[in-house]
């Protein structure tokens, strides 16, 4: 089929040109906000049934017949998420598959980074060559507390070993008030030693499941004023791989210099620039994490729809884009924030 050459624009004049992959909703860790191992109003330990049975994810087929159409509708950039993509099997092969298509500029990886060191060289092979890798503590206790798994040691020599082979790293850090907000000094100090983007997320409240409290929540420009003692911070000038991130040069006052990076989806959003559709591990694809209008891909696919109809539902879902999310607002008048949603579904 011939592609179609006129760019991706919703209603807002925005080009959408991005698509995010959730492969699976597995994972190996059982992070606090994203997939807790216990309910956080009972302490019971929740139930598996959480988890998709594998028929109900995307087959990798339909998800390279996404892809290829949406490529012709001008999209040209792919991060797969998860869950933890890593975790799903022959997800090496697809990713071989997927970095071969033409017309796809970039395929990016995030990843939780515990089975990097295993498979840092496999994916640089395929052609993947940046990495954001979650990370939200640099002590060992404190990342078994969050992600309910101690193997800190083990997720640090991956981000080593793709260090070593030359990926471009961007480190992810949730921000939590009481949590972790003692280390975004040392976080920062990461930027300053190891050719690293650190970078730090305002906490979400995204997922009936996860443990989101207002009072854990922290806002872009205190953590950035938290950090002031560290040296000058400088923006950067905006750049195409920055994303939603307000990046900017550390220049420490021993000399040294780093990039560190503010994601502030509640307090300062970025839905003006948002450039992006995400795909569901179920197959449902959203115009928008924080809203839940959904099309139902899977459903299409394994229907019988045509390449020209599967197309018109893209078409159809960036039109449906909103303008943007009322986290902040909500958030000044005391209303309940959560969203509804699974988070390691709809890929974060």
């Amino acid at each position: 089929m011939r592609a179609d050459k006129t760019p991706l624009v919703d209603n807002f004049s925005r080009t959408i040109s991005y698509l995010r992959l959730s492969v699976t909703d597995r994972c190996n860790l059982r992070c606090m906000y994203c997939m807790p191992e216990t309910d956080g109003d009972t302490g019971c330990r929740r139930k598996n049934s959480v988890i998709l049975p594998h028929v109900d994810l995307l087959t990798y087929e339909e998800l390279l017949r996404v892809v290829c159409l949406a490529i012709q509708l001008g999209m040209n950039k792919i991060r797969l998420t998860g869950g933890e993509p890593l975790v799903r099997k022959d997800i090496l092969r697809f990713i071989a598959r997927l970095t071969r298509i033409e017309g796809l500029h970039e395929v990016r990886l995030t990843t939780n980074g515990v089975l990097l060191e295993e498979y840092a060289q496999s994916l640089y092979d395929s052609g993947i060559r940046q990495l954001n890798i979650s990370l939200d503590s640099l002590q060992a206790h404190r990342f078994a507390r969050i992600t309910g798994r101690d193997c800190f040691d083990q997720v640090w020599r991956g981000i080593m070993a793709a260090r070593d082979l030359g990926f471009r790293i961007k480190i992810n850090v949730v921000a939590m008030k009481g949590i972790n907000d003692d280390e975004f000094g040392d976080f920062a100090a990461l930027a300053l030693h190891q050719p690293f983007q650190v970078r730090f997320i305002e906490f979400m409240p995204v997922g009936e499941k996860s443990s989101w409290q207002l009072e854990q929540f922290i806002r872009a420009a205190d953590i950035m004023a938290m950090l002031t003692d560290m040296g000058e911070f400088i923006p950067r000038q905006s750049q195409r791989i920055d994303g939603p991130a307000r990046v900017y040069h550390l220049q420490a006052r021993d000399g040294r210099q780093g990039t560190v990076g503010f994601i502030s989806p509640i307090s300062h959003h970025f839905c003006d620039q948002c450039n992006r559709l995400r795909l569901t591990a179920e197959g449902k694809l959203r115009s928008c994490l924080l809203n839940d209008n959904e099309r139902d891909i899977k459903t299409l696919l394994r229907g019988g729809a045509t390449d020209e109809e599967l197309m018109r539902a893209i078409r159809d879902t960036v039109l449906d884009k909103p303008k943007g999310h009322q986290l902040q607002q909500r958030l000044d008048n005391g209303q309940a924030m959560q969203c509804p949603g699974q988070m390691s579904r709809i890929g974060g």
